[in-house]
């Protein structure tokens, strides 16, 4: 048991349960870009624990890059405005990209990344996502994959934190209001 598990109120997704949704996305990505070249475009830092099981999950060649963007800081909602703290490293014209998120709250984030991404050429641009808000959305956003559609509470765990904590946790969890709350 990790020493801050008290401050989780019940645990949401159990760590059996990523894995396996885990594993079924990633067959059906490996059968629907079969034969295409793929690139797997990880939004950091909440990705990084999504990406990494999902990648080894997909049975293709695929490559990877990162980007940083912030819409949140040390918030619990978001400020509405994307900024890009890092960009791509790789060209993806011609390629077929696919944005890996942790998770699709408002849908600010994702549809600006859609946009500013499609200036650049790529043959498609696809979005994953394992866990997903409809009920605070308010872009018009789907992702085209999607793990987990989650009721609006605030979850961490699995790369999803509160001002950079809980990250590690293996399961997706809900945190006690008292710890992100100041109310």
């Amino acid at each position: 048991m990790m020493e801050f598990e008290n401050e989780v109120e019940k645990i949401l997704i159990k760590k059996e349960q990523i894995e396996q949704k885990t594993k079924e996305l990633g067959e059906i990505i490996s059968r629907d870009y079969a034969e295409k070249e793929l690139i797997l475009i990880g939004i950091l830092k909440g990705c990084v624990v999504f990406l990494s099981d999902l990648m080894r999950n997909i049975s293709i060649h695929c490559t990877i890059d990162f980007m940083d963007v912030s819409s949140y800081g040390a918030s619990t909602t978001t400020s509405g405005a994307v900024r890009i703290l890092k960009d791509l490293d790789d060209n993806i014209e011609g390629k077929h990209v696919l944005i890996v998120e942790d998770i699709i709250d408002t849908g600010t984030t994702l549809k600006y990344l859609i946009q500013y991404l499609s200036n650049r050429k790529p043959l498609s641009i696809k979005t994953v996502a394992l866990f997903d808000k409809p009920s605070r959305r308010v872009s018009e956003i789907r992702a085209d994959y999607v793990g987990f559609e989650i009721p609006n509470e605030f979850i961490i765990g699995y790369g999803l934190d509160f001002d950079e904590k809980y990250r590690n946790l293996p399961y997706v969890g809900v945190l006690k209001k008292e710890f992100y709350s100041n109310e």
